[in-house]
């Protein structure tokens, strides 16, 4: 199942998350701790200690998303930051830690400006 992240911004959060949290104590946590309202149009992620486990939480116009997934094999490649409550990241960046890859991927090819066929 993929998630449809386009037009959301998208916020990780920097500390290690109790996965026991169900929508209330993550709606709660997104309040108090990440300061930030749980009602906007986001995505808000969260990853337990192990970085096996994550949950996102998202607000639908009446109603709350809570998407989990548990890796069988290998962590998700997460930054805790010691300083930091929050992480905004691109849809692409978030797609790439789902994927099991580092969010701080070298660039891309660039694009050709060039533009003769030879």
């Amino acid at each position: 199942m993929s998630i449809n992240a386009a037009g959301l911004k998208i916020f990780l959060s920097c500390k290690p998350c109790d996965m026991r949290k169900s929508i209330e104590g993550l709606a709660t946590l997104v309040q108090t701790q990440l300061q930030m309202d749980p009602f906007e149009k986001c995505l808000y992620v969260f990853c337990n200690r192990n970085c096996d486990k994550c949950k996102i939480l998202h607000w639908s116009n009446n109603g709350w998303w809570l998407y989990y997934r548990k890796l069988s094999q290998g962590v998700f490649r997460w930054k805790f930051h010691e300083n930091k409550l929050v992480l905004e990241v691109s849809e692409q960046q978030f797609r790439w830690l789902l994927d099991g890859l580092s969010m701080d991927q070298p660039s891309a090819h660039k694009p050709v400006k060039q533009r003769i066929i030879l």
